[in-house]
């Protein structure tokens, strides 16, 4: 609470000045001569009599809530406006038919894509604990097996991308659209990536001139080898490196591949060998790019690969504060007219006096 003009609460001081005069200049008030008054002051006081200060007291209280409404009170709320500098993040998930391997993931056995697509949110809207979340960045997501989509497009609103994530399956083992394009999903991140401050303005109309994407950043996550697409991951890490782009590359990996398989008789677990990614090519396009290189044997690993990342890719927020006051003028002159309104009434009704 603050005081927009301060120097009116030296009238405060004039409230005792003017009960002292009031009360001289009233003296002792009319008088009835009587021969005898003894009895009199024997039955002492009323009820009335003794609370007949109320009426005076409301007077100066209402008097002082004027002088408090004249300084004019005033309450500031702090709001803190950030994000005038961020990342923007394309995350490119396999989705192929081998990401069904299962793995342990905070007491669940979720599949190697559940897993990913959990550890990710955390990523992007913190999990209260070691993830922040990643508030003041573009993110979108890319999805690939046999080809390459665009699951969510680079956004600040991050709120849908839960229902984003949920719309990413695996693909059908054998089928047409089974398969490791990782070349053609890199190009299109990197496409997308390169006009990352196009989407912004649309999304957001001015606000190109006051947010600056400090860097933009490729997370691309796959268990296999490519298998398919027209562009070799190659080529497509040698886009990224012309745009600026950097590539942190996360090879999904274990010593053996555990899936459920439901059947008949119910659900069992079936073993076989994993395919191992192509951890050179991988690394080679993360180094190549300005990025890393990770390796994931299990859920706790790719979690603190995110956890690296996040720290590795970090804006400087610079915040600008500033005060929104409201005026509270109007409730301290209601209140000193409601106390107004209350003497007169208590002087013509219960206090009373005649003459």
């Amino acid at each position: 609470m603050r005081f927009e003009s301060p120097w009116m609460l030296v009238l405060l001081l004039g409230l005792p000045a003017l009960l002292w005069w009031r009360h001289r200049r009233m003296g002792p008030g009319a008088a009835i001569r009587f021969s005898w008054t003894r009895n009199a002051a024997r039955a002492g006081a009323s009820l009335r009599q003794r609370l007949g200060f109320i009426p005076q007291v409301l007077r100066f209280l209402a008097l002082g809530l004027l002088v408090i409404a004249l300084a004019r009170p005033q309450q500031g709320m702090e709001r803190v406006r950030e994000a005038n500098e961020g990342i923007a993040i394309e995350m490119v998930l396999d989705r192929s038919s081998s990401m069904a391997a299962e793995m342990n993931f905070e007491g669940r056995r979720l599949n190697r894509l559940e897993v990913v697509k959990e550890v990710f949110a955390a990523f992007v809207l913190g999990d209260g604990r070691d993830l922040k979340g990643r508030g003041n960045d573009l993110v979108g997501m890319i999805s690939f097996a046999g080809f390459p989509e665009t699951v969510c497009p680079l956004t600040l609103g991050h709120g849908a991308l839960p229902q984003f994530l949920e719309t990413v399956r695996l693909a059908s083992p054998r089928s047409e659209e089974d398969g490791t394009a990782i070349g053609d999903a890199m190009a299109l991140a990197a496409a997308r990536l390169k006009t990352a401050e196009d989407t912004l303005a649309r999304q957001l109309p001015g606000a190109a001139n006051r947010f600056l994407i400090k860097s933009k950043v490729m997370i691309l996550l796959t268990d296999g080898q490519q298998t398919a697409g027209k562009r070799s991951p190659a080529e497509a890490a040698k886009l990224a490196g012309e745009w600026g782009i950097k590539v942190y590359a996360i090879a999904v990996t274990g010593q053996e591949e555990m899936r459920s398989q439901d059947t008949f008789f119910g659900r069992f677990l079936q073993f076989g060998s994993a395919p191992a990614p192509n951890t050179r090519d991988l690394e080679a396009i993360a180094t190549g790019t300005g990025g890393k290189f990770f390796l994931a044997g299990d859920a706790e690993s790719l979690g603190d690969i995110y956890q690296e990342i996040d720290s590795l890719e970090r804006s400087k927020i610079e915040a600008v504060r500033f005060m929104d006051y409201r005026e509270w003028f109007a409730p301290f002159a209601l209140a000193a007219l409601c106390l107004v309104a209350l003497e007169i009434a208590l002087n013509c009704t219960l206090f009373r006096k005649i003459p």
